[in-house]
Formats: structure tokens, sequence, C-alpha cells
């Protein structure tokens, strides 16, 4: 696989994630059904949806952000890296959840607006903004970047562990003990833990492979050798990393990891175990992108490489969107299900617009509010 077929398959699996989050986001049969039978049979179809299948986004986000970090890393780049992300992740992470904040500040003082951000009159003080902003509580959907935040400031701590084949091992039984026993760790989430740390795994094993001179993760005294000699195939890359090209025994292999999933995600509903629930999302995203041959996916529309405003923007939109309609529209059984089947879509036009409007009227703001990204 090209460089330019990985950043492609990036955007079409980020923009893919992107949309099946919002779904996640849009349950709505309780606000225009209350608690009745019809109320359960819609939410019962709208949960198939947001947790059997849309589930594995915010994973599949960890994993290629743990990925893309690793990618290429050496001690001389991690003050680089930790530049970009400072501008990528943690100044929208402050600005977004302070214009919620606003928002919700706004909108709770405003008769037409209050019944529908439904918090009651929002404290304006230093002290509920400094909170909002740290703890993201006006902005939910941000925990993941409050997670990826700390994930990526733990990295001179992840990479002396994962730079090693042994040290891969031990972090893979840790976090398998962390998950099986539901290790409630300070800050840190341990399902977070695992799929950054498995994707970043991935990367610098990726990295020691192009560089010829491990196999399998191990050393070899600096002998160089090539990928054919260290039992590679097409671009020297095993056929399990994610810049490999696409083969059919990796895409047998995806098939069968999906398949995988599926039965891990009744394991987890039967024994109520988070383990089940946490081997389902890595195995299903990890099997997708062996699944999806990278080189035949068409080059991305530019409404597809603004995923981050998606996700920043997408939250207010859904419940702005869910709340007005049960206001206006009839509690009919098919009205609430068929605006979740939407809601993505919604969103994204949405997102797109107000993107484009930000773009050309305050390029600057957009830049910051896009983290920088292209």
């Amino acid at each position: 696989m090209t460089e330019k077929q990985f950043r492609n398959k990036v955007t079409w699996f980020s923009f893919v994630f992107s949309l099946l989050v919002i779904w996640v986001h849009s349950y709505n049969a309780e606000l225009f059904l209350g608690r009745t039978e019809e109320m359960a049979l819609v939410y019962r179809a709208e949960h198939w949806l947001g947790d059997y299948v849309s589930q594995i986004a915010v994973p599949g986000f960890f994993m290629i952000s743990g990925y893309l970090f690793y990618r290429n890393f050496t001690w001389e780049k991690l003050q680089e890296k930790w530049d970009r992300r400072i501008r990528s992740l943690l100044t929208p992470y402050i600005l977004w959840n302070f214009l919620y904040y606003l928002g919700y500040v706004a909108g709770s003082r405003l008769p037409w607006v209050t019944d529908v951000v439904g918090k009651g009159e929002v404290p304006f003080t230093l002290s509920h903004m400094v909170d909002a902003v740290i703890s993201y509580r006006y902005n939910y959907v941000f925990w993941y970047l409050y997670q990826l935040i700390l994930l990526t400031a733990l990295a001179p701590v992840l990479y002396q562990v994962l730079k090693r084949s042994w040290g891969q091992w031990i972090f893979l039984a840790l976090v398998a003990w962390l998950v099986v026993r539901d290790v409630r760790l300070p800050f840190l989430n341990a399902d977070a833990l695992a799929y950054y740390g498995i994707a970043a795994a991935l990367g610098l094993e990726t990295q020691a492979w192009r560089e010829c001179r491990v196999c399998s993760g191990r050393d070899h005294g600096g002998e160089e050798r090539s990928g054919a000699d260290c039992g590679g195939s097409g671009n020297g890359l095993p056929w399990y990393l994610p810049e490999a090209g696409w083969s059919l025994r990796g895409g047998l292999s995806g098939a069968g990891m999906i398949g995988l999933a599926a039965l891990f995600y009744y394991l987890g509903l039967s024994s109520a175990q988070a383990a089940g629930f946490v081997a389902c999302r890595l195995l299903a995203v990890f099997g997708l992108w062996l699944l999806v041959p990278g080189e035949r996916l068409p080059e991305p529309k530019a409404f597809m490489c603004h995923n981050f405003f998606l996700y920043a923007t997408h939250f207010a939109f859904v419940r702005f969107i869910n709340k007005a309609a049960a206001l206006v529209l009839p509690a009919g059984l098919w009205v609430p299900f068929v605006l979740f089947l939407v809601m993505p879509f919604l969103a994204l036009a949405l997102s797109t617009l107000l993107g484009a409007c930000l773009r050309r009227a305050v390029p600057g703001m957009w830049d910051l509010l896009n983290g920088y990204r292209i």
C-alpha cells in the first residue's frame, strides 16, 4: 500500500466512524413516545444499530490515533509530535468545551430555547467555567479527546514498553487483566489504553519491519535484512500489519475476526462482562481494516476530510434536532426511528455548511476549531 493509499484509507475509516458515532448519540424513542410499548420497540431497533454496529467507532478512533502517533516514531520526534497534538488536541479541546459552556449558559436563559436545553439555568461563574472546560461537563463526547490527551502525554512510558516484543506481550497481558478484572484506573480508561496501545504496538512493528533490522519484533544485532528474509511479502510487510497491501489471507482473516467479534458481543451480553465488548470492538475494527482493500478506495471527497469538526459539532446538532422535533412533530411510531436513521446525514450536512462558512469568513478561527487539520 502506498502512502497516499494509506492516508486515503485512514480518511475513509475516520469518516465512516464519524457517521457511526452520531447514531450512538441519536437515541430519541423516549422523547417522542414516552415510556410505552411503542417506545420499547423503537428503542430496541435504535440500540441494535447504535450498540451492535456503531460502538466500534470510538475504539476505531483510538486505534487510528495510536497507530499514527507511533508510526515512524523515535525519541527525537517526541517533542515534534507533542507540539502537533497540542494544536490538534489540547487547543480545540479547551476551545470547544468553552464554546459549549457558553452555548448552554446562553441557551438556558432564552425562553424559547430553555426547554430544548433542558438543564435549567446554567451558572455563569469562573469556577463553573473552569470545571466545564477541564471536565467537558457540557460537551460529553469529548471524553474521548480527554482520554487521548492523557494517552499522548504517556508517550515516553508507552514507547519504552512497546518498542520491544517482550514489552508488547507484557502490555497485552496487563491491559487484558485490567479489562477482565474491570480495574478502575485514575483518570484513564483501561479499554482506551487497550485500543490505543495495541494499535501503537502495530505502528512500532511496522516501523521495525521497514527498517529491515528486525524479524517479528526481535533485534538481530543490527544485521540488515530484507522483507523476504524476515518473512514479509509484497512491500516487505506481513499481511497483519495495517500498511501491508490487501491479500486473500488478510481479507479472510478480517472476515473471520468480524465473525468472532459478533460472538464476543453476544458473550458480553450474556455475561454482562466488559471484556467481551472490548474484545468485540478490537476485533471488529482490526477485521474491518483487513477486509477492506485500501488500494481500491476512491479518493475521499472534500466533505469527508473534516471529521474532527463533524465530531465536535454533531452532539449539539443531534440534541437540538431531536428535542425540537419532539416538540413539533407527531409522536408516531415511525417518526423517531426515521429521524434516528437520517440523523448522521443531517448532522453531516449542517457541519459541512457551517464549516464552509467559517473557512470563508474566519479562516483563523476555523483552523483553531478544526485543530489545524488539513
